[in-house]
């Protein structure tokens, strides 16, 4: 090979070949991110088709030193209400700002979610 030819492969090869490797990088590393999935599922919000409050009765029946004892819980649903299912990668901060609302409304609505760890498939209220 001339050593015309072999500089100009130098020149231009070089850089080529750190561009596709920093290309893979940051590749591997995004899909590592997403948990390893070469695609992205989108959920909607799912709104709720009850028009009225429904209460559901729960009977729970405790054992050792309250053995015997009942309580009963009612669970309500707010009519117009709209859930969404949390997807990876989600934060409380990025679904507010899907649905233009504020974490700390979300956190009202939700009393029950610990905002520093939200789980894949978690249904969580937004309106």
């Amino acid at each position: 090979m001339d050593p015309r030819r072999r500089q100009e492969l130098t020149r231009y090869g070089a850089p080529a070949a750190f561009l596709a490797a920093v290309t893979i990088a940051v590749i591997l590393i995004k899909a590592g991110l997403n948990g390893g999935s070469g695609s992205t599922t989108t959920v909607e919000a799912l709104p709720t088709t009850s028009t009225a409050t429904k209460p559901t009765t729960t009977k729970l029946v405790l054992t050792g030193p309250q053995a015997g004892t009942t309580t009963t819980a009612t669970e309500t649903t707010t009519p117009g209400a709209v859930y969404y299912i949390v997807e990876s990668g989600d934060t409380l901060g990025s679904i507010a700002e899907k649905y233009s609302t504020t974490v700390d409304e979300l956190i009202t609505l939700n009393p029950g979610i610990d905002p520093t760890a939200l789980h894949i498939g978690q249904k969580i209220r937004v309106k």
